[in-house]
């Protein structure tokens, strides 16, 4: 009903300007990006605040003929993943913190066997059961590190509900094309609180399924000369320049491989020679050489030589963008950025930034600085720097971020690292 009158008359919103917008929450648009890039099984165990996602496959995969199943745990789970993907069907699973803890040994195994997999991980409060309804960004090198050994991992980090969707289908995109493990790392106020969106553009999807061999191309690869190869088997881990080796489905033709958690040969065939362990691990790394996303960073720098720069990740590019308003109002020159991949760290891309700014300023929901760890590891710069973590469970809020930005402007941060916020 209007309000034509009265002290709520200022209340009164405008007509609608016609344009149709979406409302929802970044868990919701990570299905919607989940089944428009070809996803068609999650396994999952419900978990706060990653809940959501299990509950919008399970309302709207089946009709895409897909299937969700709520496993035992979360062991189960990224198996069960990782299966599927063996098996050539794009499958994902999503949990928090906790969760991602008992996945751990599963992403590994999905690194050493090269079987694509995404797992979705909303932060919470930690540790262990911690603030499981609260804000935090504390699993950034866990995501990155977590793994016992070392294996080729991506780690995407989107900051609004429309990049929860389009990070998703990429992040499917990514696994396949480079055959390892994709982190999509959302938090709990990304994950749950709804934003206006735009419309999402489906024709900006594409599809790709990476370096699949078809029936055809593995018969005549392994026909040559049939009497002196009829025990060989496909050379699936098979050793290349850019470390991805072609896949075969299972069933496949002439794509007979061995599938292993232990050191193996190109044909999966286990090996604990020291120069196969060599080559096996050069190649998994090597991918980290050649990985490239659609976007590392997402920017609004307007100044070519800022007074001060604002860095943060995932939800906190809200209370950026609006520190960023009242700080120009005041006269302060400042541009905003937002890091969107974390592993591999996009050290070129993000350098340019850091040295046009006087001062930093990197703002994250943590009591250790782990974004700011992880610049000053790739980076280097440790001269007027500071950085501004919150981890009382809740958001931050404009006020306090604006204060802490204006008094970095007329202090000295030399070796500022790090700075709480106190409240």
């Amino acid at each position: 009903m209007a309000l034509t009158g009265g002290p709520l008359s200022q209340f009164q919103l405008a007509p609608a300007d016609g344009i149709e917008k979406l409302f929802l929450i970044g868990n919701d648009a990570i299905g919607m990006g989940a089944i428009a890039a070809g996803c068609r099984f999650m396994p999952a165990y419900p978990i706060t605040p990653a809940t959501e996602i299990m509950e919008y496959m399970m309302k709207h995969l089946p009709r895409f003929g897909g299937t969700v199943i709520q496993t035992e745990d979360e062991i189960a789970a990224i198996t069960m993943a990782i299966g599927a993907n063996y098996g050539g069907v794009r499958a994902f699973t999503a949990s928090a913190g906790p969760g991602l803890s008992l996945m751990m040994e599963g992403i590994g195994l999905a690194g050493m066997t090269e079987t694509p997999v995404v797992i979705v991980d909303t932060q919470r409060g930690g540790p262990s059961t911690g603030l499981p309804t609260k804000q935090e960004q504390s699993d950034v090198l866990a995501m990155i590190h977590g793994t016992h050994g070392e294996i080729p991992k991506i780690v995407l980090a989107p900051s609004t509900v429309e990049e929860c969707f389009y990070d998703t289908v990429e992040a499917f995109n990514l696994a396949e094309k480079y055959q390892c493990p994709v982190i999509l790392l959302t938090d709990l106020q990304l994950s749950m609180g709804k934003q206006t969106s735009e419309k999402l553009d489906y024709s900006r999807i594409s599809i790709d399924r990476g370096h699949w061999m078809d029936e055809i191309m593995a018969e005549e690869s392994t026909n040559v000369e049939t009497q002196k190869k009829e025990t060989a088997s496909f050379r699936r881990y098979e050793i290349t320049p850019d470390g991805i080796s072609p896949r075969s489905r299972p069933g496949m033709k002439q794509g007979i491989h061995h599938v292993t958690g232990v050191e193996h040969d190109e044909h999966g065939r286990a090996s604990e020679s020291a120069a196969n362990r060599r080559m096996m691990m050069d190649k998994r790394m090597r991918k980290l050489n050649h990985i490239t996303t659609n976007h590392p960073l997402a920017v609004d720098t307007p100044h070519s030589a800022p007074d001060l720069l604002l860095i943060g990740m995932g939800s906190t590019r809200g209370v950026m963008d609006e520190v960023r308003i009242r700080l120009e109002s005041e006269g302060i020159r400042s541009n905003r950025i937002t890091v969107r991949q974390l592993q591999p760290f996009p050290t070129e891309t993000l350098q340019p930034f850091l040295a046009a700014a006087a001062k930093i300023v990197i703002i994250e929901h943590n009591a250790t600085g782990q974004l700011a760890s992880l610049i000053r590891l790739h980076l280097g710069r440790k001269s007027g720097v500071g950085s501004l973590m919150k981890y009382d469970g809740t958001a931050f809020i404009p006020n306090e971020v604006t204060t802490f930005c204006r008094d970095a402007i007329h202090k000295d941060l030399e070796g500022a690292f790090p700075r709480d916020v106190k409240l």
